[in-house]
């Protein structure tokens, strides 16, 4: 099929986790990596998307990967998600197909079937097997012609090390045993994760910008559940990219699985740089976006407001201005923030939102000098002096500096810091997004007092 993910140019060795849906696929992924990345649950079909990290082995770098359970009688999504995972398996270097101690159904002895022409590089995990007793029933799956088996808890941990092992074992035996990490210094690449709400366009989105089908589309809201990652480039510029699951507002959210969904997307805003929020133009901007886009400001984070869809909008006569005035109007919290248009459909080329990230970047990284702020801040005093308390206490600024980038922070001592006002911080914040070109990101400013204005201040 046109629309599966191709494996061919991996730089390491791929382990992919396969099997039909329920069995602790993704229990066991979490498990190697030692923590929880893929969501959990006794729902049958939860993984869809696969999720996949890099993983030290010993001396190899490995690419674990977790995928949807394989259902040969599944329809919909399910089959979807079924093809995707068997193609998965075709390509991997390892698979570790996993199958439950307790009982094996018609559906692995058909999904056995299908993947035997693989057997050279699959390991039979036999999972909830907890305790050296209860070893004694593995012996029974030999009889499928399968040389590896390990017998395993993915939930307890039991025989874990054993199972990479086997791993390890066999990369050997694939000539991989020679290959060390790198030592040269990780590659700098700009972190994106596409959010908003359900079905606004940002698993296509994710798909158009890697030039892959890493994520599934559908019309279906909450296709997407777990984080999907993955890269690309642009120019000498590299991205590595999330697609988050679609936020609903809590009220609406009545799955666990949905409520682990929305917190791994949440989550998400730590571990970026840039979000990308997608927003329908058709609906425009919602008050879960706003939301949203409040969680970003705090993490002090890139946020590109993507108006996705474009080309459904009627074409209208300054479309674009209104949009852009009723956003600022009504979520000022955004008022920094750019305005791309798109449609992840129809679109080809990215360019204008790629170039605006770059940009956006290069901001959040940009370091102000101590004495080149004071200089413009001496000058921004002068032109329009802090105001005074009732008339009679007279705010005074001592000096800024910048404390930090990532977010992008900055203190001021003043004489004192009670009641100092804040249109004042916000007029000084204007000043050093336009005197140090900082316009497209958040600021944050803290205010202290120095240390011989406290003390005068105790005394009164």
């Amino acid at each position: 099929m046109k629309d599966l993910v191709d494996l061919s140019n991996e730089k390491y060795p791929v382990v992919v986790i396969a099997g039909r849906p329920n069995v602790g696929k993704s229990t066991l992924f979490n498990r190697i990596l030692g923590k929880r990345k893929s969501i959990t649950d006794p729902t049958p079909g939860v993984t869809r998307d696969a999720v996949s990290e890099l993983y030290e082995l010993g001396n190899i770098t490995i690419k674990l990967m977790d995928t949807g359970g394989v259902n040969t009688s599944a329809a919909g999504i399910e089959k979807i998600v079924s093809e995707r995972s068997l193609n998965f398996v075709k390509q991997a270097d390892i698979v570790l197909f996993l199958l439950d101690a307790k009982e094996i159904l018609p559906e692995d002895e058909i999904f056995i079937e299908k993947i035997r022409k693989y057997k050279d590089k699959i390991i039979f995990v036999i999972n909830k097997v907890d305790t050296p007793e209860k070893e004694n029933t593995i012996w029974n799956y030999y009889s499928y012609g399968f040389d590896r088996i390990v017998p395993v808890s993915s939930a307890h941990g039991y025989n874990i090390d054993v199972l990479e092992e086997q791993i390890e074992e066999l990369l050997s035996e694939k000539e991989y045993q020679n290959e060390i990490p790198s030592d040269e210094e990780e590659e700098k690449v700009i972190r994106l994760a596409i959010m908003g709400k359900p079905n606004t366009g940002k698993s296509t989105l994710t798909n158009k910008l890697t030039g892959t089908q890493l994520s599934i589309v559908s019309d279906i809201p909450g296709t997407t559940r777990d984080i999907v990652e993955g890269e690309f480039a642009y120019g000498n510029t590299k991205f590595k990219i999330m697609d988050t699951a679609g936020i609903r507002r809590k009220n609406k959210v009545s799955e666990n699985i949905e409520y682990y969904s929305v917190t791994r997307a949440i989550k998400a805003i730590d571990d970026c740089d840039i979000v990308f929020m997608l927003i329908d133009a058709e609906e425009g901007l919602s008050d879960q976006d706003k939301k949203i886009a409040g969680h970003v400001v705090k993490k002090g984070k890139g946020i590109i407001i993507v108006l996705n869809k474009w080309d459904r909008v009627k074409h209208i006569p300054n479309a674009m201005t209104a949009m852009e005035d009723r956003i600022k109007f009504f979520f000022p919290i955004l008022d920094f923030a750019p305005i791309v248009t798109t449609s992840a459909l129809t679109d080809t080329k990215f360019d204008s939102l790629l170039k605006i990230a770059i940009k956006v970047n290069k901001q959040l990284e940009t370091r102000v000098s101590t004495p080149n702020i004071n200089k413009a801040l001496k000058e921004w005093t002068n032109d329009y002096p802090p105001p005074s308390l009732s008339g009679k206490i007279r705010f005074k600024i001592k000096y800024m500096t910048q404390t930090g980038i990532k977010p992008s922070q900055f203190l001021i001592f003043v004489n004192r810091r009670k009641s100092f006002p804040e249109s004042y911080i916000k007029y000084i914040k204007n000043k050093i997004r336009r005197k140090f070109g900082l316009g497209f990101i958040p600021l944050e400013i803290n205010i202290k007092e120095t240390e011989k204005t406290w003390k005068e201040n105790q005394i009164n």
